[in-house]
């Protein structure tokens, strides 16, 4: 009775909500662990919660697993997906802001969850290659084979999903995440940001370093200074260490990773190794476990002038954080040298308590100065927007 007892007592004590994990570079378990499956019901938008003069509406439901988007200049919306393998084609053709063609390009995929669009070629971004799509928008109906612009990338499923987008130089850039939890790859194409020219692909050349796993970046509209978002290793409590938003405005830099986290935080196993002070420390500190992904600079002219170049991030939810956080759409404002005034909501109400009905994955603007978000768990693309009323 005795070793039953004390076998008792130590699973219960190995469930804890602050237990640790039996292995440090154990990979994290799925982004959508926090619920079982994806919300079926009415998408409850009245529940969002906007600064005053904002509305949100549905550009789109019924479209599983919607993560990154990209606009075409002729505007074709291209939807990727990281569960389901699938990439989509939504057409607004009567201007109602409500997408009423809906293709399916691709089917099968691995992880395809980066796309991109340049000279009529629709860019997917699968965990090691990347694939091209030519001609896209004349073959919606009847997608064409995709031509493989390059497969030199690591096979690792974790943190292997990758956001991509064209740079002001014309390149590809195309992140590597931490292939676990926290290690010290010997590799140096992990925890990096990479470039190709997809014009002349050959391996890919590493531009950031010590960057653990960042699914959105995008270019300041003003300076062209390279803004990404980077998510904060696991297991070191519920509110250490913080996710990031980080600047890099030349090639070369390192922002830490694994040796210190949130530009103060040394790890307990690395950490030694190298100090804080070697590193570039985040702009802005986004919150533990959030999951900042997606993000963009609003460059258009319907919001108020207080938001122009503001930095706005889809901080897809907390999944192993014992009281769950995150799930909506955070700004952070930024002064004309692209220092921080802080982190505050715009759009909240996917998270209630602790029950989550939708999870903001990515951002995009549309021509007329509205903004489009994803969801992956709700399955759906909403638009916000201002009236002013």
């Amino acid at each position: 009775m005795s070793n039953l007892l004390s076998l008792l007592l130590l699973l219960f004590a190995c469930t804890g909500a602050n237990a640790p994990r039996p292995q440090a570079n154990a990979a994290p378990e799925p982004a959508n662990a926090v619920a079982a499956a994806p919300y079926r019901g009415k998408l409850p938008i009245d529940k969002i919660k906007l600064p005053p003069g904002f509305k949100i509406g549905v550009f789109a439901e019924g479209v599983e697993n919607a993560r990154s988007l990209c606009l075409s200049p002729s505007g074709t919306l291209f939807v990727s997906t990281r569960d389901k393998g699938s990439v989509y084609a939504l057409r607004d053709t009567d201007g109602d802001h409500v997408a009423d063609q809906t293709y399916t390009l691709a089917t099968g995929l691995n992880s395809p969850n980066g796309v991109a669009f340049r000279n009529g070629s629709l860019y997917v971004a699968e965990i090691s290659r990347i694939l091209r799509y030519d001609d896209i928008e004349k073959q919606l109906s009847g997608p064409p084979k995709p031509v493989v612009v390059t497969d030199r990338y690591p096979t690792d499923e974790s943190h292997g999903w990758k956001y991509i987008a064209f740079g002001p130089d014309g390149k590809l850039y195309v992140p590597v995440g931490a292939p676990c939890n926290i290690c010290e790859p010997e590799n140096p194409i992990y925890c990096s940001i990479t470039r190709i020219d997809v014009d002349k692909p050959g391996e890919p050349e590493v531009v950031q370093r010590g960057i653990r796993n960042t699914v959105g970046f995008t270019w300041h509209p003003v300076t062209g200074d390279l803004w990404f978002t980077d998510n904060g290793r696991d297991w070191l409590g519920d509110d250490s260490p913080s996710c990031e938003l980080n600047c890099a405005p030349e090639d070369g830099m390192h922002f830490g990773y694994p040796y210190c986290h949130q530009g103060d935080t040394k790890d307990p196993k690395f950490g030694d190794k190298r100090p804080c002070s070697d590193f570039t420390p985040p702009v802005q500190k986004l919150g533990p476990h959030v999951a900042p992904l997606g993000m963009e600079f609003y460059t258009g002219n319907s919001f108020p002038a207080a938001y122009k170049n503001q930095a706005f991030i889809a901080r897809h939810g907390s999944w192993n954080r014992s009281q769950k956080i995150g799930y909506d759409i955070a700004l952070v404002r930024l002064d004309e040298k692209g220092k921080s005034l802080g982190q505050e909501s715009f759009a909240t109400g996917w998270l209630e308590g602790e029950e989550v009905w939708g999870r903001p994955v990515d951002i995009e603007l549309l021509p007329d100065g509205s903004m489009l978000v994803s969801d992956d768990h709700a399955n759906a693309i909403y638009r916000i927007y201002y009236d002013g009323k």
